[in-house]
C-alpha cells in the first residue's frame, strides 16, 4: 500500500512552531520502533552514532515505523554522509547529521541528500518509491522536498557558523544536542543540558533558524524541557531514549509494586 502521505508528512508538518514529538531508537531490534510509533509521537528516530543500529537494522526499522503510519528519521554516523542517501532510498523521511560545524560540513552533508540542482544525490531510490507509490519521475521531482535536511549544533564552532549553515540551500532544519553543546560551552568541565548558557544557546538556535525560515529541532532529555521548548516554538523534540524510557517505566512499575510510589 503506497505511504507518500507517510513519508512527507514531516517536510510537511516540520516549522512555524510545529512542536512535533520523536521517539529516539537506539536498541536495533526493530519492533521497539513499530512500537513506539504506535505511541502518540509524530515521527520515530532510529539512531546509528550512538545507538546499535546498522544499515540493516535501520531498513527494517522503517518499513515497521512507516507500517504503524509514521515518518522515520535516521540520525547517522560523524561524517557518513553516504548513509544520509542510503536511508533516504530506504524510504527515511528525513535525517539528522552531527557534528556539522561549518558550512563546508553542511554542503557536504546536503550534496548526499538532495538531487542536483540542489546537491548530487546518487539514484537508487527503490524502496522509497516502492512505499511512496510514487512513479520514478514524480519521486525525481518531489524527492528533495520530502527529504528533510538536519544539521546538528553542538559545538562553539556550529554555532559560530549558524547562519552560514542555515542559510544553505538544501539545510531544512537544525537540531541542538543540548548535551554536546554545554560539555563544549563548558570547555569540558560538566554535561548539563539544563544550564543558563546552553538555554540561552537554544533560544538563540531557535530565533535564528526561524529568521531563515528554517526548522528548529532539539533533543530534550526531560519532557519538561521538550514541553518548555514547544511553547517558545520549536519545531521538533526528542523525549529521552527508548533505552531511558524503558529503566523510566521499570523503575515506575517496581516502585508501586514495592509500595514505594
Amino acid at each position: 500500500m503506497p505511504h507518500l502521505s507517510t513519508i512527507s508528512a514531516l517536510s510537511n508538518r516540520i516549522g512555524g512552531g510545529s512542536g512535533l514529538l520523536t521517539a529516539w531508537v537506539g536498541m536495533s531490534d526493530p519492533i521497539i520502533a513499530g512500537q513506539l510509533a504506535l505511541e502518540d509521537f509524530d515521527a520515530v528516530t532510529i539512531d546509528m552514532q550512538h545507538g546499535a543500529n546498522d544499515i540493516t537494522s535501520v531498513r527494517l526499522g522503517i518499513s515497521h515505523v512507516t507500517l504503524a503510519g509514521k515518518p522515520t528519521i535516521v540520525r547517522i554516523p560523524v561524517n557518513d554522509f553516504a548513509s544520509a542517501s542510503r536511508v533516504l532510498d530506504l524510504g527515511a523521511a528525513g535525517v539528522i547529521a552531527p557534528m556539522i560545524n561549518s558550512k563546508a560540513d553542511a554542503e557536504a552533508f546536503v550534496s548526499f541528500m538532495k538531487f542536483p540542482p540542489v546537491g548530487q544525490r546518487s539514484w537508487g531510490p527503490t524502496v522509497a518509491v516502492a512505499l511512496t507509490g510514487q512513479s520514478l519521475d514524480d519521486y525525481l521531482v518531489k524527492g528533495n522536498a520530502m527529504a528533510v535536511a538536519i544539521a546538528m549544533i553542538e559545538t562553539r564552532e556550529a554555532l559560530a557558523a549558524l547562519d552560514d549553515i542555515l542559510a544553505l540551500d538544501g539545510i531544512d532544519a537544525v537540531f541542538v544536542g543540548p548535551s554536546d553543546l554545554s560539555i563544549a560551552l563548558s570547555n569540558g568541565a560538566n554535561v548539563n543540558p539544563g544550564r543558563a548558557d546552553v538555554i540561552d544557546a537554544l533560544d538563540h538556535v531557535m530565533k535564528r533558524a526561524h529568521a531563515h525560515k528554517k526548522a528548529a529541532c532539539c533533543f530534550a532529555p526531560s519532557p519538561t524541557l521538550a514541553k518548555d521548548l514547544a511553547k517558545k516554538g520549536y519545531d521538533l523534540m526528542a523525549i529521552g531514549t527508548d533505552f531511558s524510557q524503558l529503566r523510566s517505566g521499570a523503575r515506575a512499575q517496581i516502585d508501586i509494586a514495592r509500595g514505594r510510589a
